[in-house]
């Protein structure tokens, strides 16, 4: 008797901005403010004076943001950086990680692999994110912001723990 050929199994749309969404709804509801890293090249819509190495970090708190849509392919908002009102605009695939500002509990992504700057043999994008350092976050908060992020309460950095 022949076995009927199997049909490959469908892959479904990305987890990315589902995983995205949820992670920002914890940090909603947890009183804690949810940053975003991105990797910034052409389709990317953020102020370039901002970026680093690539990458730039956002506050999308709802205090931070105006008009903010979390979609399936694109995150967009309003924001305000030194003053001026700016629109921003990121696909959801180029989000590397999304973090509580207070204790950097959170989760990495993969850099776009399309998009990732030449790395050596030993750091792929998907080894990436095993070692992420994020960059300072923008002040988005509506304030005149002076260029520095406001501390976290344990006087370092935020940190991305890794969680298996």
């Amino acid at each position: 008797m022949r076995t009927p050929p199997t049909a490959p199994a469908p892959t479904g749309s990305s987890t990315r901005p589902y995983l995205i969404r949820a992670l920002h709804d914890w940090c909603t509801d947890n009183g804690f403010t949810p940053y975003v890293a991105v990797f910034v090249d052409a389709s990317v819509q953020v102020p370039q004076e901002y970026v680093k190495n690539n990458e730039i970090v956002l506050n999308v708190g709802f205090e931070a943001t105006s008009g903010l849509k979390l979609g399936n392919e694109f995150i967009e908002f309003k924001a305000r950086f030194g003053g001026a009102a700016r629109e921003i605009v990121v696909p959801v695939d180029h989000v590397i990680a999304i973090y509580a500002r207070e204790n950097g509990q959170g989760m990495a992504f993969p850099v776009p692999s399309e998009s990732a700057p030449a790395a050596s043999a030993a750091e792929s994008p998907a080894t990436r994110g095993a070692h992420l350092s994020l960059t300072e976050p923008v002040a988005t908060d509506g304030s005149e912001a002076s260029g520095e992020p406001p501390e976290p309460p344990s006087g370092g950095r935020p940190s991305l723990k890794r969680v298996k």
